[in-house]
């Protein structure tokens, strides 16, 4: 999971544009920042950390031009180290520049095909290497002097039939315009939106559309399954779709946790599918007859899981935790003592509120433990009478091969405990999963991926792609 945006305009002013955009996607990813500009040449900046660490105001008056590409990185495939920052960009056989959002599974097949087939060796881990070669390798076969835009979408074509696994994609080809497009399954977001300057309309492209709030732009679009959309440099717009697969398979942990509440994905207002699943998880308090004093939420993705639950069981919701809103969020930090770390100091229960009661604490998942466990002990601590911990989300227990940290199968708690186990590792008095099923009734005119619930996984998925996968990832993070 990483957060892009692209711009393309009129007026050579995309720099603040994307920074400011970046700022409403840092929940996306905080491990690295980098954007990069076009204006006869590339411009890039980017390093390790947040936007604020990494750029200041000489970096947006070097960054000079009217397109250009943001990224806030959330370490996946590769690690942490700054030679893995987004976006990249390459000079031969012409000028790209690229971003991407998402994960390439079949990274070692396509990585030993462009080496033994193009002659070119990776600089880096990351897997957005492997989407920049092989279409810089399509676009060498074609004379993009007199280029078509045919040429554009078929090499966009090329890469989709190659890579394999979810991503969102973002590239600059030099002198040409902006390109954007999904894997088949449209597994990772996108959303398309347009703004009218005196200069003429402007166009952008984000991982959410809550950047186009704070931009200005109207939302135009989101992007189906394997569609590309290329915005040449007269603006003119040209969209094709391009390689879907027979199923839409789009993350569905995107409205549990990954995107902010006020954005709007498929036509759904993020917070709004919070609500119901608030609802949703309420019948499974019911079935267990649980009855607590009061509802509190484990901020802050879970608001308006927590709300949705207390409308539907007519009790009081409460606000039971403080939160230091200047700690990152626990779940993207890149080693297990930084989220032990992060939890311990972002939140402080409300000691007036919690003590003496029964509580439901909402989270919207667990998949390591480390939050809910030391939660519980928190409002314990407290004085709370009793902690029924519910989770928006159904017990996570197989791998996410797609870009989301949890790729290492051990890591999972559900993957190899029951949930009596679960319940004495945390420490709580009662356990509340959603079902599954009740998730998947809120999405069937959708197509959501379910695969880390039920193990049923939309692309190719052997257990050596897994297990590579899972071995990489292990071998990255930092301990």
């Amino acid at each position: 999971m990483c957060g892009i945006i692209g711009i393309h305009g009129p007026a050579a002013a995309a720099a603040p544009q994307l920074i400011f955009g970046m700022a409403a996607l840092q929940h996306r990813g905080q491990d690295a920042a980098g954007v990069i500009t076009y204006e006869g040449n590339f411009h890039v900046k980017k390093g390790l950390g947040s936007i604020s660490t990494v750029f200041k105001e000489k970096n947006i008056q070097y960054l000079k031009g009217r397109s250009g590409i943001g990224h806030v990185r959330y370490a996946t495939q590769g690690g942490a180290e700054e030679l893995n920052a987004q976006p990249f960009y390459v000079n031969y056989p012409f000028g790209i520049a690229m971003a991407h959002n998402g994960n390439v599974v079949n990274f070692a097949e396509l990585n030993k095909t462009l080496h033994e087939e193009k002659h070119r060796l990776l600089d880096t881990t990351n897997d957005l290497e492997l989407l920049l070669y092989t279409f810089a390798s399509e676009l060498e076969e074609h004379d993009l002097k007199n280029y078509k835009v045919d040429d554009i979408f078929d090499c966009a074509a090329a890469v989709m039939k190659k890579a394999s696994g979810a991503y969102s994609v973002l590239a600059i080809i030099a002198g040409k315009g902006l390109l954007a497009f999904t894997d088949p399954a449209g597994i990772r977001p996108l959303v398309m939106g347009r703004k009218e300057t005196p200069d003429g309309p402007s166009y952008i492209f984000a991982s959410e559309t809550v950047c186009f709030d704070y931009l200005g732009f109207e939302h135009v679009r989101d992007f189906g399954p394997g569609e590309a959309v290329f915005i040449d440099d007269e603006m003119n717009v040209h969209s094709r779709s391009i390689n879907s697969c027979a199923a839409r398979s789009f993350c569905v942990f995107e409205y549990i946790y990954f995107s902010r509440e006020d954005s709007r994905l498929n036509a759904r207002l993020v917070a709004g599918e919070r609500v119901k699943m608030g609802r949703k998880l309420a019948r499974r308090l019911i079935e267990k007859k649980i009855e607590p004093d009061i509802v509190i939420d484990i901020p802050s993705s879970s608001y308006f899981v927590a709300s949705g639950l207390a409308e539907e069981l007519n009790i009081p919701y409460r606000r039971g935790f403080a939160r230091n809103n200047h700690i990152g969020r626990s779940f993207i930090m890149p080693s297990q003592i930084e989220r032990e770390l992060a939890v311990r100091k972002k939140l402080n229960p409300i000691r007036e509120i919690v003590a003496g009661k029964k509580i439901v604490a909402v989270d919207d998942s667990i998949v390591r433990g480390t939050t809910s466990k030391h939660l519980v002990k928190l409002l314990k601590d407290a004085g709370a009478k009793e902690v029924y911990y519910a989770t928006a989300a159904p017990p996570v227990k197989f791998p996410c091969i797609y870009g989301i940290d949890m790729s290492v199968k051990r890591e999972l708690l559900a993957g190899y405990k029951s949930e009596e186990e679960i319940l004495n590792i945390i420490g709580a008095d009662a356990l509340i999963y959603q079902s599954l099923e009740d998730l998947k009734s809120l999405y069937e005119d959708l197509g959501c991926c379910y695969a880390c619930f039920s193990g049923e996984y939309p692309t190719c998925a052997s257990a050596d792609i897994i297990g590579e996968i899972e071995k990489e990832r292990i071998c990255s993070k930092r301990e």
